[in-house]
């Protein structure tokens, strides 16, 4: 009975350890898709802290790569001291994601006063020309995020360049696509998007961010599962005199 319990315990691991490498590159798929983001809204995002979380899960996803390493190696050789390792290894990274979530929660509350602080500097610092990075970063947005202004395409009119340009209209990424010849004109307003970018940049940063929460939050269970049953090999290795017995015969064999 004690064999038949072991042998579902390493069976278990084994399936977990294949978890654990294809988890590795989840989550450093999440960790690069969160720094390919915040290089997009990093105008309009002042706090770079913000990817600590980020950095954080690439960290752990190519730890994980070598957990699954050591646990399949322990698993196979039957090492108490890989066990062991795997083990202590598993809680500690536990422990990190389990910072991750907290963290992540934490810059998430973060984001809309971020945001709110920023994007009236950036719009102000908008002159049209694509080598500039804010207005690339703004027009970017405009055209991804479907929306046109901070609340509205009407506050266009408070920035330094629509005052400077002097032609009465706001940039083309206003446009919506489905306009042709559109020129951003505030003589035609339904020609432009509606909504505008606060709080959808707002949205959009902190879907990112929850991403990283449960990602890190799913990942940590399951290696909580995978400490549980290392520990239960461990215990049973080192309690159980047929399973010791066994280990031997099969080590001469």
């Amino acid at each position: 009975m004690g064999q038949c319990g072991i042998t579902s315990s390493k069976t278990v691991l084994v399936f977990l350890n294949l978890i654990f490498w294809a988890a590795a590159g989840i989550l450093c798929y999440i960790g690069a898709y969160v720094f390919i983001t915040y290089d997009d809204y990093d105008h309009f995002f002042e706090d770079v802290y913000t990817l600590i979380p980020a950095i954080i899960i690439i960290a752990v996803g190519t730890l994980l790569f070598i957990i699954g390493l050591i646990g399949c190696c322990a698993t196979i050789r039957e090492s108490s001291c890989g066990l062991a390792t795997f083990a202590a290894i598993l809680l500690l990274v536990f422990v990190t994601e389990c910072v991750v979530v907290v963290l992540g929660y934490i810059y998430r509350a973060k984001v809309e006063n971020q945001v709110n602080h920023s994007i009236q500097k950036v719009y102000n610092e908008y002159n049209g020309t694509n080598t500039d990075a804010p207005s690339r970063a703004i027009d970017y947005v405009q055209r991804q995020l479907h929306c046109c202004g901070i609340h509205n395409y009407s506050d266009w009119r408070n920035t330094h360049w629509f005052k400077e340009s002097k032609n009465n209209s706001v940039p083309v990424s206003c446009c919506l696509p489905s306009i042709t010849n559109c020129t951003g004109t505030l003589t035609r307003p339904a020609d432009l998007y509606q909504e505008g970018c606060e709080a959808l940049v707002v949205k959009k940063l902190k879907e990112i961010m929850m991403y990283v929460i449960w990602a890190s939050f799913t990942f940590a269970s399951i290696q909580m599962l995978g400490m549980l049953c290392a520990c239960v090999v461990l215990c049973r290795r080192s309690h159980d005199p047929a399973y010791e017995l066994l280990v031997t015969t099969n080590s001469y064999a």
